[in-house]
């Protein structure tokens, strides 16, 4: 059987070991493990930083949303008032503008039969005095100076009136 010094236990080697192990431990806390922690922090106070400002904005942006929707609803709200008094303003206009034409048409049809009117009292002025005339002249040339022309004249006239008197009652 052969020996087992190959395989042996040194306690001051375990010993060393540990303390080599504890002191690198300290060491690479010291050194390494805080300023990692602290930059993880750092890290992680950015990012939430960013999610903050990131909420932040997405808040804004909602609040902007909502008044310019409200913008939005008081414009649709002003245009249709703009239209309905537009429409109103043109009804109003459109009645005046046709009472005025019927006002004015009225005007010309009582003008028309006032000249008219005037015309035919013209023209049977005329007639009068052209059937005076003419039967001033055969009497005349009828009569010869039985009548004379003055009394031959009025004599017409008040024959004259009288038929115009009777066209008149009828």
């Amino acid at each position: 059987m052969q020996s087992l010094e190959i395989i042996s236990v040194n306690v001051w080697q375990i010993v060393i070991s540990l303390c080599n192990l504890a002191i690198l431990f300290f060491v690479l806390k010291k050194f390494l493990y805080k300023p990692v922690k602290k930059a993880l922090a750092a890290r992680e106070a950015t990012l939430n930083g960013q999610y903050d400002r990131a909420a932040a904005a997405e808040a804004e942006a909602g609040e902007m949303k909502r008044l310019w929707e409200e913008k939005m609803t008081g414009a649709d709200e002003s245009a249709e008032a703009i239209i309905k008094e537009a429409t109103e303003s043109a009804g109003r206009r459109s009645e005046a503008i046709l009472d005025e034409a019927k006002e004015k048409a009225g005007r010309i049809v009582r003008q028309a039969e006032t000249d008219a009117e005037l015309e035919r009292s013209r023209a049977e002025a005329g007639m009068r005095q052209e059937i005076v005339d003419v039967s001033a002249l055969l009497s005349e040339k009828m009569l010869r100076r039985e009548i004379n022309e003055e009394d031959h004249r009025e004599l017409i006239d008040s024959f004259l009136s009288e038929i115009g008197n009777e066209d008149n009652r009828q």
